[in-house]
């Protein structure tokens, strides 16, 4: 449940992405996403752990060191092929097809018929519905960005062939640069917002699949799904509030109290000795009997 809190190299193409298009390719982003990471993942220890049936025994921590020796270039060349075809496979069918997919969604319109655009589209239609769930975040009213997000649960870098689908058909025969596109499109501390929610929201398909062999049932996995995108849509709320101020640029009210009752919730869980009393967890009522 806090693992997939610290970037993985799917969510590298999404820190080049805000990087390269906000922040003048600034290293310092790639930075502030895993201390981000780091920061969540020490405060959902906190708060999870008040959970009885999350917070376990405490256990000693014992690592052993392997001799290491310099790689045989075999091994070299093997680790770099494997890693390089899984990739590729990756590539050519889960990312390829949700393209496709992307693709027909904003070209046909719900009756079927050939667009061209995205304009009256089935893709917009989808967005125009939930878009407005992430205006607190300073995404405006582009839906793209909200599309890009939920296209991002079946592989994190897809993000990127959704945005560049999206919005590289809307560029056209203009010439416009698609990155200079984002940049006029999102600022600075709502690109950052943008970027936190994407680094902490639900991962990709495969790590759910992960967590719920680990969790074991289908209901644990969606808790804990839920958990991770509320907290990433409120971080995200705050993140974006504090960079709009430093940049002096102006936030709504919606912004306001996203980010307000954030900082309430998040302080709420962090200090109260027990913030969910109000759910019952199997097995709880026995083990405080056993006490």
């Amino acid at each position: 449940m806090t693992v997939t809190f610290i970037p993985c190299g799917a969510k590298l193409p999404v820190i080049a992405m805000i990087a390269g298009a906000l922040f003048s390719n600034n290293g310092l982003i790639a930075l502030y996403a895993y201390l981000l990471g780091i920061v969540v993942v020490l405060m959902s220890g906190i708060i999870l752990k008040k959970f009885r049936s999350l917070s376990g025994k405490p256990a000693p921590f014992i690592m052993e060191l392997p001799p290491y020796h310099i790689p045989s270039w075999m091994n070299v060349v093997k680790g770099v092929f494997d890693r390089t075809w899984a990739f590729v496979k990756k590539a050519g069918t889960i990312i390829l097809l949700s393209c496709i997919v992307i693709w027909f969604l904003a070209s046909y319109s719900p009756s079927l018929e050939y667009l061209g655009g995205i304009e009256g589209s089935i893709l917009e239609s989808i967005g125009e519905c939930i878009f407005g769930l992430f205006q607190p975040l300073g995404w405006g009213d582009n839906w793209q960005f909200t599309v890009g997000s939920i296209t991002g649960l079946i592989a994190k870098e897809n993000l990127i062939g959704t945005l560049g689908e999206l919005f590289g058909m809307e560029v056209g025969d203009e010439g416009e640069e698609i990155w200079d596109l984002l940049a006029d499109t999102l600022t600075p501390a709502a690109g950052l917002g943008f970027l936190t929610f994407n680094l902490l929201c639900a991962p990709c398909f495969a790590a759910i699949g992960a967590m719920h062999r680990e969790l074991g049932t289908w209901k644990a996995t969606g808790l804990a799904v839920a958990y991770q995108s509320v907290l990433a849509y409120f971080v995200s709320a705050i993140v974006y509030v504090l960079g709009s101020l430093i940049g002096g640029t102006e936030i709504d009210w919606a912004g306001w109290v996203a980010a307000a009752l954030g900082v309430v919730l998040l302080t709420y869980c962090l200090a109260m000795k027990n913030p969910f009393f109000f759910i019952k967890e199997k097995g709880a009522e026995t083990a405080e009997e056993s006490e």
